[in-house]
């Protein structure tokens, strides 16, 4: 059976999808067939440039277009083609798709397909949702820039809340023990910034000389819950969201609100500080 998308009809070379590695390169009712131009993928890939060059043998049997059996699937065939030939890049919707299609074209060194396979790594979807996968995978194929994206949006999840996967396996217990270090340091020099400054008062909790030192009802909450938030996701994303806040401000005292939104010039330094602190491995 031929791809639908790669059978050209004056395509001199044919990749044949789901061979069994063994000394045989046995293929399976799954394999397709991918009808390419030596051109291209010599121009694309010096592991295909250098193999087109190698004399072949003789043969008795008249081989029309020769066929070259390999491992990979013809969905990962059909992913790294797309960002070799001139046509519409393939649309990876999740990691599944996009780790073994990386392998591929690092395996024929597609530089193309890497580099665009790369960026849709640390995409905002997938890190968001599977950073810990992200940095699995950026730590198997050794890529540098894109583990420290990874372990930087780690920051904004629970490790805790990351789900086995095959991908952590490439995660080594030295890295795994880096990450929790380096969030545990960030959310215990993030807690020492919360710090109020002598002139954040309530009018109403420190309207009586004798609580004039005291820092706001409001501040006590706020800080408790901010320590508790930081020791999860030291990062300053949520504990000056609106919502945030606004809980910290049900201490009911009347006058915390008003001490709440009369101190943003308090909270825009403190994010500017916590944001400021290391952020990556």
């Amino acid at each position: 059976m031929y791809s639908s998308a790669f059978n050209f009809r004056d395509g001199d070379f044919i990749l044949r999808s789901d061979c069994s590695y063994d000394h045989k390169l046995m293929c399976s009712s799954e394999s397709i067939d991918f009808r390419i131009h030596r051109c291209i993928l010599s121009a694309a890939s010096p592991v295909f440039d250098g193999m087109f060059t190698i004399p072949q043998p003789a043969s008795d049997v008249d081989i029309i277009i020769p066929v070259v059996p390999v491992t990979e699937t013809s969905a990962v065939l059909d992913t790294i083609l797309r960002f070799v030939y001139p046509v519409a890049n393939p649309v990876i919707t999740t990691l599944d798709e996009l780790g073994p299609a990386l392998e591929a074209a690092r395996k024929y060194d597609f530089g193309v397909a890497i580099d665009a396979l790369r960026k849709r790594l640390i995409a905002p979807d997938f890190l968001k949702s599977y950073p810990l996968r992200v940095f699995g995978i950026a730590n198997r194929f050794e890529l540098a820039e894109e583990a420290r994206v990874a372990s930087r949006a780690l920051l904004n999840t629970a490790l805790s809340g990351q789900h086995p996967h095959e991908d952590l396996k490439h995660v080594t217990a030295y890295d795994y023990h880096q990450l929790v270090v380096a969030r545990e340091q960030r959310a215990h020099a993030a807690i020492e910034l919360l710090q109020p400054p002598r002139d954040l008062k309530c009018m109403q909790c420190n309207g009586r000389w004798d609580r004039a030192r005291d820092p706001p009802r409001w501040w006590v909450a706020y800080k408790e819950r901010a320590k508790e938030e930081l020791r999860l996701r030291p990062t300053s994303d949520v504990i000056f969201s609106l919502s945030f806040l606004q809980q910290s401000a049900q201490t009911g005292c009347v006058g915390c609100p008003a001490s709440i939104l009369s101190s943003s010039w308090f909270f825009d330094q403190l994010k500017c500080n916590i944001d400021d602190l290391p952020t990556t491995l």
